[in-house]
């Protein structure tokens, strides 16, 4: 097939070029994030491959089936970024890469607690500094303290394991518990019991109209008085300004995010020689009790490996049988 990747950067094309090594399909790589006004770079392929911040809204969608497009490659887990129902309607496949490396994720959320509660961000600049004093950096252990992990699917779960194995209480909340997790010392509760209880608390759910900003103002207030919270999920999980004002009121003790919800004009470019634009992000990045990366957790040599692999196995299969390997369930045609 001939495939349009977009918003693809140069490890894309390093790993997608490796699985495609056979010459199988032609690879059109775009640095373009793929919206309506994009969509036509598109012409003369079979295939797109998106990511997460590209649009693929009815207007896009409908660009690309008039341009004789029949598949859609998501190369991540999610799909919040699709309207279904319109792909249906248009008859256009969707498939998603629905696990690549957990561990990845899993391990970046525990390495922005660690960096945030021991404030390894602050210390290492001081160092640079020729500044060895201690004022400011204290944490504590999370042997023995509370983690609420909110999702415990497969990254929710390994980060489960893992604070499992620091020596922490867990506590988790999904709509469906895991046996396996309980089985190994996770104790299921409810948010309301997560909030009042956890020191830490950990955002591992995907981003569904019933969990859109499930960390406002009001889930904030019931949050254990100085917690600290980590969001390696989606970003529109948690609401932004609810967050920047319990960090003014010191309700919450420290925030780490790979994630943000109006990230699509920041992330994955390099804007360092840019004025930016977006206050409320601004603002994040003026507390010192506030870690953010961006959208790197899934960047690990075996997630990008895997999710190559499999988006180009999605492709092949469509190609066999007219059906991806993971489709994505269409909504009401």
């Amino acid at each position: 097939m001939r495939i349009s990747v977009f918003s693809s950067q140069r490890y894309d094309r390093e790993f997608l070029e490796a699985a495609n090594a056979a010459g199988r399909h032609v690879l059109h790589f775009l640095e373009a994030r793929l919206e309506p006004g994009t969509a036509t770079l598109a012409a003369g392929s079979e295939a797109v491959c998106a990511f997460v911040n590209d649009r693929l809204d009815a207007d896009t969608l409908a660009a690309l089936h008039a341009l004789g497009i029949r598949l859609v490659l998501l190369r991540c887990a999610g799909f919040n970024q699709v309207d279904l129902g319109a792909a249906a309607r248009l008859g256009l496949a969707v498939a998603r890469v629905p696990e690549y490396s957990p561990h990845a994720v899993a391990e970046h959320a525990v390495a922005l607690l660690l960096a945030l509660n021991r404030k390894i961000h602050r210390a290492h600049a001081r160092v640079r500094e020729g500044n060895f004093a201690l004022d400011g950096l204290l944490g504590f252990d999370l042997h023995g303290s509370t983690v609420g992990v909110v999702g415990t699917g497969k990254i929710g779960g390994c980060f489960a394991r893992i604070l499992l194995a620091f020596g922490a209480r867990v506590l988790a909340f999904d709509p469906a518990p895991d046996p396996a997790l309980a089985a190994a010392g996770v104790h299921y509760a409810e948010l309301p019991t997560l909030f009042a209880e956890s020191d830490v608390l950990s955002l591992h759910c995907p981003l569904t109209p019933a969990t859109r900003h499930l960390i406002d103002d009001a889930a904030l207030r019931a949050m254990k008085p100085g917690a600290l919270l980590v969001n390696t999920s989606r970003g529109a999980v948690v609401d932004t300004r609810a967050l920047i004002a319990a960090l003014k009121r010191r309700q919450l003790g420290g925030l780490a995010l790979d994630v943000y919800e109006e990230e699509a004009d920041l992330f994955f470019r390099d804007h360092s020689a840019e004025v930016l634009q977006d206050d409320v992000f601004a603002r994040l990045l003026t507390f010192p009790n506030v870690l953010i990366t961006g959208h790197q957790g899934f960047f690990t040599v075996q997630a990008l490996k895997a999710i190559a692999e499999t988006t180009l196995a999605n492709a092949e299969a469509f190609e066999a049988r007219g059906a991806p390997l993971h489709p994505v369930a269409l909504g009401p045609g």
